[in-house]
């Protein structure tokens, strides 16, 4: 069972056959498909599952903090079902690939006292910006 299913039977999610599908194909590591890409996926597996059902469904695991909505650029928005180990993304310029990166340090210690301004910084974003091998062998 995929830790995303795992995850959800544990908080006592009721588990259709369309949430079902929905959370097996975001299973998996450095998956960040857009919602028509979970859709496209989904409808392989149970072709009648509608559209309106897969963005209800991935806007529940967003709500649930099961899956984290991200936006790294004007492309549409990608699920990332990371959403409970932190991470920073790492994106492919040219072809949008993104890649979940773990590096070393902490970035919020990296932001001098006086840069923020009186914030009380409770997380950070980072996105890491240049060319895939694919892109570069192109």
């Amino acid at each position: 069972m995929s830790d995303l299913l795992e995850r959800l039977r544990g908080r006592g999610w009721r588990m259709t056959a369309q949430r079902r599908v929905v959370a097996e194909v975001l299973d998996g590591r450095h998956v960040h498909l857009t919602a028509d890409e979970v859709h496209a996926r989904a409808v392989a597996k149970l072709p009648e599952i509608s559209r309106a059902t897969v963005y209800n469904t991935l806007g529940e695991l967003v709500s649930l903090g099961e899956v984290l909505e991200v936006s790294t650029d004007k492309r549409a928005k990608r699920y990332d079902p990371n959403a409970h180990q932190p991470h920073h993304h790492l994106v492919c310029a040219q072809c949008g690939t993104i890649k979940d990166v773990h590096p070393s340090g902490n970035p919020l210690a990296d932001l001098p006292d006086s840069e923020r301004f009186g914030f009380k910084v409770s997380d950070v974003e980072v996105t890491y910006r240049g060319v895939c091998p694919n892109c570069s062998a192109a």
